[in-house]
């Protein structure tokens, strides 16, 4: 089982979405673009538990905080959840409520000028549609809310109970019913004191009843162990004297028992709900032996503690028709134990949905199965998977963690070479030190990720690519030493701006766009290390202009690349916005205008 299509309305920054999900899918985008919210939702109209907190949703949870109309009237929340690829258990089960999906056309097959007919082409299938439904109460001043089978509404008498009037003509949708569906949700940072502990709802009292042996008798067992601990809690010198105290003053106002059992000390109250509450699973880790609450463990462990306990609840549900839902499981994890994790999900478990920063995971995903989230004006969501149209898949294996990091990324600038890639982040942060953050974004703070194509004629075919995801994409490559052909022409016109370098090198635009000062402290300082040209020999301060401008460039060519970064070294001997290369400077603030929407460009003035 699997979800198809997610369609959310008024519910937290989104006012209407429609999600369409693939058998595997990551979800990608910046800060609150509503990946959370997606996550949320699906728990909503999927998670066995959910529905029993309280209160189920509140003011928050709705678009804008506005759960009333103008007139008065309550606004709805509406999730649904399309499911497939049902198993045998949930189509015997929900098969009054099952609907046939034509997955070619992306929508119900009796919605199609075919008529019902059309339910029997082959790319047509069963699927069960899902509805959460939440809104105010003005009679009870309280938000209540609740999810249905959306198929077939039926007719329905007028008076009804109030729960189902939140949804007439449709039937509820159990917590059994969601425990046959199998949906499990990882939470970012799912480490409060309910994760672990025994409470309704908690991953131990998941797995203590889904795995069905003797889970009601074992309460009666657990209190009658702790009434007859032996000895007494209540034995301790310092309890017993208390005890004894209190028995004594208070048999001077009321009648107690007789014997000395009058009072006594346990370790809880002794009802399952106190238990509940207090009990807590205690961990030892390799680096020490002693055992602590998991609360004290760190925030690593404790992630793939709950994780852990996730996969085990997924084993009892049958994996393989688990829906694994997690909310950026990278957090407070190393990057090979990020690409462990993702690895695991995606072979084991029926279906994976993944919102990620990290392109640790994001790699591990094929392009076809990442979807980019986009939020509009007015709270519109939607999302799209990437188009890699035009590379080979040879080639995006080859470049994966790139693209994984320009997917995150809020524009995407791309230049021919590696010594381009490390120098353009350095010339950021000097412009960013000469003029001021409150004029100039560095790369890093306005999202812009730098991707080596690894040749000028390999630029081109990368425009309509980051194009077709929503990035604003800039291109940046030497003089062309023979003209694009018409295609490759076609694809740099996708590209938001491009620059054509005046040189065949960079090395050459470095030593010519640059002044004499930054490239003097530049041989100055490279001279004694480890790894400079020894065969260059050594700078002298006596140099004419054009000698530091010959020599200059000599070891810039010796030490291209990022493996030695001297191109981003002499970069970073610029004390000004003034002293970087002009169309370099240029292009930083073409692109910070473009993101910004700057009045005017950034100046030293």
């Amino acid at each position: 089982m699997r979800v198809r299509r997610l369609t959310i309305s008024n519910f937290r920054g989104v006012s209407h979405g429609t999600i369409n999900f693939a058998p595997h899918t990551l979800l990608v985008g910046g800060n609150n673009v509503g990946k959370s919210t997606i996550c949320e939702a699906l728990d909503l109209v999927l998670g066995p538990e959910r529905l029993y907190r309280r209160p189920v949703i509140d003011e928050h949870d709705f678009y804008n905080g506005r759960y009333l109309t103008d007139e008065g009237n309550p606004v709805e929340i509406r999730i649904e959840a399309l499911l497939v690829d049902l198993s045998a258990e949930a189509e015997l089960r929900f098969h009054r409520h099952l609907r046939r999906w034509n997955e070619n056309e992306g929508s119900f097959a009796d919605e199609t000028e075919a008529g019902p007919e059309a339910g029997d082409e082959e790319s047509t299938c069963w699927s069960l549609p899902v509805l959460f439904v939440g809104r105010y109460n003005s009679e009870e001043d309280d938000f209540v809310g609740n999810t249905f089978l959306a198929h077939p509404i039926e007719v329905v008498e007028e008076e009804e109970e109030p729960e189902k009037k939140l949804a007439p003509g449709l039937k509820p949708f159990i917590r059994e019913h969601k425990r046959i569906c199998g949906f499990v949700f990882l939470r970012a940072v799912r480490t409060g004191s309910r994760a672990l502990s025994l409470q309704r709802g908690s991953l131990l009292d998941t797995i203590l009843r889904l795995g069905g042996n003797g889970f009601e008798k074992m309460w009666q067992d657990t209190l009658k162990r702790l009434r007859e601990l032996d000895p007494p809690i209540g034995e301790i010198d310092q309890l017993k004297t208390i005890q004894s105290e209190i028995r004594e003053r208070m048999a001077r106002f009321i009648n107690l028992a007789r014997d000395s059992n009058a009072t006594a000390f346990f370790p809880s109250e002794l009802t399952r709900e106190h238990v509940r509450e207090v009990v807590r699973l205690f961990v030892a880790t390799e680096q020490s032996d002693y055992l602590v609450p998991f609360p004290r463990l760190g925030m690593g462990t404790i992630n793939m503690l709950v994780f852990a306990l996730l996969t085990f609840i997924a084993e009892l549900k049958n994996k393989r028709t688990v829906v694994f839902a997690m909310e950026e499981a990278e957090i407070a994890l190393p990057p090979h134990t990020q690409r462990r994790v993702a690895r695991f999900v995606l072979n084991e478990m029926g279906q994976v949905i993944i919102t990620s920063h990290s392109p640790y995971i994001i790699e591990q995903f094929d392009p076809e199965h990442i979807v980019t989230l986009d939020r509009k004006k007015g709270g519109i969501l939607s999302g799209r998977p990437i188009d890699l149209q035009g590379i080979k898949p040879k080639a995006f294996k080859v470049e994966r963690r790139q693209f994984a990091e320009a997917v995150l990324s809020n524009a995407v600038l791309v230049v021919e070479g590696s010594t381009e890639t490390a120098l353009f982040p350095v010339a950021s942060t000097v412009l960013e030190k000469s003029v001021g953050a409150d004029r100039y974004s560095h790369f890093d703070l306005a999202g812009v990720s730098v991707f080596n194509a690894g040749s000028d004629g390999s630029v081109p075919r990368y425009g309509p690519i980051f194009k077709a995801i929503g990035k604003r994409t800039f291109a940046f490559f030497d003089k062309l030493k023979t003209p694009l052909t018409i295609a490759s022409q076609a694809q740099l016109d996708q590209y938001t701006q491009t620059w054509e370098s005046a040189y065949s090198a960079i090395e050459d635009l470095l030593v010519e766009e640059m002044q004499i000062a930054p490239m003097r402290r530049f041989l100055d300082d490279v001279q004694n290390r480890s790894d400079y040209p020894k065969e260059m020999g050594k700078p002298s301060t006596e140099m004419t202009d054009d000698q530091v401008k010959d020599f200059t460039k000599g070891i810039l060519v010796k030490r291209k690349g990022d493996a030695h970064g001297y191109a981003a070294l002499l970069i970073g001997h610029c004390e000004s916005a003034d002293e970087l290369p002009a169309t370099i400077r240029s292009v930083l603030e073409t692109i910070n205008q473009a993101l910004y929407g700057a009045a005017e460009a950034v100046n030293s003035k």
